[in-house]
């Protein structure tokens, strides 16, 4: 099945040869706008070295929490134990569409660490990744109930990730230069 083309709120963005953050910056918020999601934040990693940051992050509202992280930092060593997606990004498998955090199975994630840590309820752990190594996290969510991810929505978002992925991964390989 061939992916849907980008709505143009967010090819224009991609195609915009604006700097990474710039585009990053941008286009959070279209995605957050396109899904109707409470916040999008994206998670950048360097598969060399392990380290790690939540680098840009859009909330709708001043009530949603922000996720972000000012300095690359060392992912903790339990992490793979604690977050069945992370380990799942790690090991190159396809992004995952949660439609209601207190009702997935446990094989796809842990409630309790996604509660503490996120506080969510329905999410899409976009997986970004290049010659099967994880590069970053796309995640886009709604706070306080359920969401069904449309077929569409699916794509897109599948799409977006094919896009997104040489631009994460040179502001991972510059950002790395400059550690």
């Amino acid at each position: 099945m061939t992916q849907p083309e980008l709505p143009s709120a967010l090819s224009n963005i991609i195609e915009s040869s604006q700097t990474p953050d710039a585009i990053f910056s941008a286009l959070l918020p279209a995605i957050g706008d396109f899904l109707q999601s409470d916040r999008c934040f994206l998670y950048l990693h360097n598969p060399q070295n392990n380290l790690g940051r939540v680098a840009f992050c859009w909330i709708r509202t001043p009530d949603v929490p922000t996720v972000y992280n000012e300095k690359w930092e060392a992912q903790p060593p339990t992490l793979v134990d604690d977050d069945p997606m992370f380990a799942a990004a790690l090991r190159a498998e396809p992004s995952i569409f949660v439609e209601d955090v207190e009702t997935a199975d446990s094989q796809v994630l842990n409630q309790e660490f996604e509660q503490k840590y996120f506080g969510h309820r329905a999410l899409i752990h976009a997986h970004i990744r290049q010659d099967g190594q994880l590069w970053g996290i796309l995640q886009p969510c709604i706070f306080g109930h359920p969401r069904v991810w449309t077929e569409y929505e699916r794509g897109v978002i599948n799409n977006l990730v094919e896009k997104i992925t040489p631009i994460a991964v040179d502001y991972v390989k510059s950002a790395s230069d400059s550690l």
